[in-house]
């Protein structure tokens, strides 16, 4: 089945940068989205940024014009890059891959095994 290696979380001051990184392999349809969503402590999981297949991408508004998704589609893998960073940033990271429902297999989703990212003030 499908794998997502995720990688690039890390501690950095506020202010900062890191990229994170996510490999999916296995038999990938091709129309998908992968993406990135967030979990800090004691909250729900949240969307952070998506990327189509085709290259349409929604972020989420406590990010919007720090982070930058996007993807390289020959090779399966997904890019998160988080520019000044917020210590409310902190959370574990989990790439996401999304595959449509056709014929008889419905849409599903994958997970990685999530990276730490800890921004400190």
């Amino acid at each position: 089945q499908v794998q997502l290696v995720e990688s690039g979380g890390g501690l950095v001051q506020a202010g900062g940068s890191l990229r994170l990184s996510c490999a999916a392999s296995g038999s990938i349809f091709s129309i998908n989205a992968m993406g990135w969503y967030r979990q800090a402590p004691g909250k729900q999981r949240e969307l952070v940024a998506t990327i189509s297949s085709g290259g349409i991408i929604n972020y989420a508004d406590s990010v919007k014009g720090r982070f930058i998704i996007f993807r390289d589609n020959a090779k399966n893998t997904v890019y998160l890059q988080m520019n000044r960073l917020k210590p409310e940033d902190t959370a574990v990271y989990y790439c996401n891959l999304w595959t449509p429902s056709r014929g008889s297999i419905r849409e599903r989703d994958y997970w990685g095994q999530g990276t730490q990212v800890t921004v400190s003030s």
